[in-house]
């Protein structure tokens, strides 16, 4: 069985970026469960989440992940134009064709409508320097992120048409039968 990795660096379970990725992970085909969706280096300090210190259990198991995963789901916050530092100390860790072969869906969220280019220029270069097939991504702004009073995830209209539409491009990338593992 194909496994779809599910890997955000929204700053808590509860943030926007965690909740586009869970919302994400339950729309994908097939018996892929919506669990939530965690960074691995979330919880640890900065000085652990270098190429120059050891890792931590939970970055090696995501490290570990990475390495097994047949296809990518890859969620961040944009801050200043770029990913998010905790994503791109994660990339860091990540030896230079770890994403060879592997189609990625890429998600952010964002305050500003101005942030909608990061995922072309930011992300993509990094991601296919790792050798991602990187598929249609999807910005979303962050006040189009809402809970619903039921506790399901609600987005705004055009939000919603938009990624279900690159949720179907990128699940033409994947066999049929795929599961999600969430880090």
């Amino acid at each position: 069985m194909a496994a779809v990795l599910a890997l955000t660096t929204g700053p808590s379970p509860a943030s926007r970026t965690a909740l586009l990725a869970e919302h994400t992970a339950a729309s994908l085909p097939g018996p892929a469960a919506p669990t939530p969706t965690y960074s691995p280096c979330a919880t640890c300090p900065p000085h652990r989440c270098s190429p120059r210190t050891p890792t931590t259990q939970s970055i090696a198991r995501a490290l570990r992940l990475v390495a097994e995963a047949d296809s990518l789901v890859v969620a961040t916050p944009i801050h200043q134009a770029a990913c998010s530092g905790l994503l791109k100390t994660f990339l860091d860790l990540l030896p230079q064709h770890a994403f060879t072969g592997k189609p990625v869906l890429l998600l952010a969220t964002g305050g500003s409508p101005a942030h909608v280019m990061a995922l072309d220029h930011a992300l993509h270069p990094v991601l296919t320097a790792l050798g991602a097939h990187v598929t249609q991504g999807r910005f979303a702004l962050d006040r189009h992120i809402m809970t619903a009073s039921d506790g399901t995830t609600a987005f705004d209209h055009d939000d919603e048409l938009q990624l279900g539409r690159a949720i179907e491009q990128f699940a033409r990338t994947f066999p049929p039968h795929a599961h999600l593992t969430a880090v």
